[in-house]
């Protein structure tokens, strides 16, 4: 039987998509009832889960990495 690769964890994913959508790690925090550094964090689990970042950290938040 082949082995399947692992789901990302939810909240990680939850994280990703709130922050991406929001693009503001404040609106993610009200959004999600979680702390800035909550969610910071979640998207940088997300990030390890892939093997890849997705957004380039920046003193003022992210950037997405693709296109933008």
């Amino acid at each position: 039987m082949k082995s399947r690769r692992s789901l990302p964890p939810r909240n990680a994913l939850r994280a990703f998509e709130v922050y991406g959508r929001r693009l503001s790690f404040r609106a993610a925090e009200d959004e999600m009832g979680v702390t800035k550094g909550a969610v910071s964090q979640q998207v940088r689990v997300f990030d390890r889960h892939l093997g890849l970042a997705l957004f380039h950290r920046q003193l003022q938040g992210l950037r997405p990495a693709l296109g933008g």
